[in-house]
């Protein structure tokens, strides 16, 4: 989320993307790969059914994620309107896969992903700093990441210094459905089920870790580091609220709040800097 935000987008079918993948990818263990009532590949051993359907889930992600920037490169199509639809299509492509039911008893080897550890850390926190690391450096050590800024801080002027606009811009959606396959698939894997009503809301949470983490919704400013403490800041909140038993509805509430109130103080520093 943090790489589409900063090129001035936005993606609000990352939740359901969650849900989805983790339901296929649940699926894939537990029933191979079919399509309607046909299958076109049998439930694999345990193994390679845990290989498989994370293959196949991740996969999906990706595809989805490049479906959204095909249609807000090819047909300039806002992505706000795009992700929209996505978030729609995914939450019920999920449903339909599993008629509204999670899919339950998963291999014991794909649950310690989700719960298992190395030494005394969560396997989810590993994989989450290796990705946070992956992404800064992609972010301030590589072309491709000066790109993005760049499409986020003037899209017109990168495109007349030569940059492919329409490629970085298919790239950074197909990497936020990737990722958040990914999340759906370690979610999964926490939890022991593929649940389709997994992940609602999700893309709040991101979007609002980002805001929290100084990247500007208007696009060309923001950083990995800044959306990771903003992600430990909202799961913070989160089960504040929770242990002080405050109701669902209004923690709504309260979120929505907080990104309202990081975004115009994010205005206010730059109506100064003016």
């Amino acid at each position: 989320m943090t790489f589409v935000i900063i090129t001035a987008g936005i993606d609000l079918s990352v939740g359901s993307i969650v849900a989805l993948a983790a339901v296929i990818c649940t699926g894939v263990m537990k029933r191979g790969i079919t399509i309607s009532h046909l299958t076109i590949l049998p439930p694999p051993s345990p193994g390679l059914g845990v290989t498989l359907g994370i293959l196949v889930g991740l996969l999906l992600g990706a595809f989805l994620g490049a479906f959204n920037g095909f249609f807000i490169t090819r047909f300039i199509m806002p992505p706000f309107v795009v992700t929209l639809a996505m978030m729609t299509i995914a939450r019920g492509l999920a449903f339909i896969y599993t008629g509204g039911f999670p899919v339950p008893e998963l291999p014991d080897s794909f649950i310690k992903i989700g719960s298992g550890y190395i030494g005394p850390i969560p396997i989810p926190v590993i994989i989450m700093v290796v990705l946070a690391l992956i992404a800064h450096y992609i972010l301030t050590r590589t072309t491709f990441g000066r790109y993005v800024f760049a499409i986020g801080g003037n899209e017109e002027a990168a495109r007349l210094s030569g940059i492919n606009i329409n490629k970085v811009k298919l790239s950074v959606y197909t990497l936020s459905g990737f990722l958040a396959a990914l999340a759906g698939i370690i979610l999964a894997a926490r939890l022991g089920s593929g649940d389709p009503k997994t992940g609602q809301m999700y893309e709040l949470n991101a979007i609002a870790a980002c805001v929290l983490g100084g990247t500007s919704l208007m696009g060309g400013k923001g950083n990995i580091g800044g959306t990771f403490l903003g992600a430990l800041l909202i799961g913070i909140i989160d089960n504040g609220l929770v242990l002080m038993r405050v109701s669902t509805f209004y923690q709504y509430v309260v979120k929505g709040g907080i990104i309202l109130a990081a975004v115009l103080l994010d205005k206010v520093k730059e109506m100064r800097r003016a």
